[in-house]
């Protein structure tokens, strides 16, 4: 087994996306794609790396190879866990300015005797993106390292497919925002991509397409920012499952009986889900893994994130993962002034406020991802031209483009929030049958009319 690794991949109207792929020598497990155990291929057999033989500038050269900026810690002492098979049996003598570890010097012997006990593991910045000045790790400009040389990306076209890509590059939550003009402040350097359009089904920015690599009409003014949350909701919908809290590159599930409604007010806004409906204790949405978050969330309820609440050093309980706590929350679309839950206006939640959807291009395919959200069974009719009467406040969404397949309305295609030429006496609408599969009738019904 070989890790494969994009090289360049392109697309132009007419021709099929190409893909040129080599197949790195290095590779690194049990963590993150730029943090794990270190083992080498040699032949077709992968080995581990002796903790004491392994340094700074043998770091160097694995992150380099990998794509994954600098080296942040090398860990001895199996950090990663024990891997299996042997152990590399020559010293690595890297220089650190070798762009592949099998280019380093070796040395015919060890200097220790080592088991899987001494695999030594690395962790690296992994910033082949990163997010700048937004106050931390999961909010900010978007940058992207291409040829040694960290640069930004032109808001053209920019939406949350786009950010979804990015938070999920960075082992961040859900994409809570997309934004432009600079909102985040004007980058310096180069502006690497412009007119990017992801699927959201990529696992990298760099494999979205674009004009290619420093073309583009832009200037900095118009640089992409986004906003991940620190917080999910694993097991169940976009906005009901098991809450985790992102702790540095670490999620952590919470105990039930340390969680309260003004802590499940904070995490359903922050993903822009609206009111909590349900907290459920006893690992309702499934056992989690890893650890459970150390610290009691003691949030006031207004906070607009997470880690903006106060929390003890220390649980009042002793939880395992039996305990893990759930929430269900209200969501951030609903239908208006139809008479039904599943007829009506759109109207979308963003930055805590409700506002409409421009009906243009507003389509079936549009409708169905609506009533799919809603648990509303299938898309009878897309309207236009305020069929439920026009709405109020900001006109959110415009241009709106689904496949049909996505999850929620928030992760199709369409301008930026706010961006419009619109006025509410176009405001979309919908009407669905409100019908469910049975399987699902009950399940759905339970929560979203309490």
């Amino acid at each position: 087994f070989q890790r494969p690794v994009l090289l360049a991949s392109f697309a132009k109207a007419g021709f099929l996306k190409k893909e040129i792929t080599v197949f790195h020598e290095v590779r690194l497990v049990g963590g993150s794609r730029c943090s794990g155990r270190v083992e080498v291929l040699h032949g077709e057999t992968w080995y581990t790396v002796c903790d004491a033989d392994f340094d700074q500038q043998d770091a160097e050269v694995v992150c380099r190879e990998l794509g994954c900026g600098l080296p942040v810690e090398v860990m001895g002492g199996a950090a990663f866990g024990r891997g299996e098979g042997q152990v590399w049996t020559e010293e690595l003598q890297c220089r650190g300015n070798e762009s592949q570890i099998h280019s380093c010097p070796s040395s015919p012997s060890l200097k220790h005797n080592c088991s899987h006990d001494s695999d030594v593991g690395l962790v690296c910045a992994g910033n082949i993106v990163r997010l700048v000045d937004g106050g931390r790790r999961c909010a900010g400009r978007v940058e992207i390292l291409h040829r040694g040389q960290w640069g930004t990306v032109c808001g053209d076209y920019w939406d949350m497919r786009d950010a979804a890509v990015v938070c999920r590059e960075l082992r961040c939550g859900e994409a809570v925002d997309a934004l432009s003009d600079a909102h985040f402040g004007p980058g310096s350097g180069p502006i690497w991509m412009d007119d990017v359009d992801c699927s959201g089904s990529e696992s990298t920015l760099k494999n979205c397409r674009s004009r290619g690599w420093g073309k583009h009409n832009c200037n900095h003014f118009k640089d992409v920012g986004v906003i991940c949350s620190d917080v999910r909701l694993v097991g169940g919908s976009q906005c009901s499952g098991r809450v985790e809290v992102l702790h540095g590159e670490t999620w952590s599930t919470v105990c039930d009986a340390d969680f309260d409604q003004q802590d499940a007010e904070v995490v359903c806004r922050e993903l822009g889900c609206g009111l909590p409906v349900e907290v459920l204790g006893g690992a309702a949405f499934g056992r989690g893994e890893g650890r459970v978050w150390s610290e009691e969330l003691q949030c006031r309820g207004n906070e607009s994130q997470i880690h903006s609440c106060p929390t003890s050093p220390s649980l009042k309980h002793y939880c395992s993962h039996d305990s893990d706590v759930g929430l269900v929350c209200a969501g951030s679309v609903r239908l208006v002034d139809g008479g039904s839950r599943c007829t009506g206006r759109v109207e979308v939640l963003h930055r805590g406020q409700w506002g409409t959807v421009c009906g243009d291009n507003w389509d079936m395919s549009d409708a169905a991802v609506v009533c799919r959200e809603l648990g509303c069974g299938e898309a009878v009719d897309a309207l236009i031209e305020a069929h439920f009467g026009p709405g109020s406040g900001p006109i959110w969404m415009n241009d709106v483009d689904c496949s049909g397949s996505e999850s929620t309305l928030k992760k199709c295609q369409s301008a930026l929030w706010g961006k419009h030429a619109c006025d509410h006496s176009k405001d979309a609408g919908v009407i669905c049958s409100g019908k469910l599969p049975e399987h699902l009738y009950i399940y759905t019904y339970r929560w979203v009319t309490k």
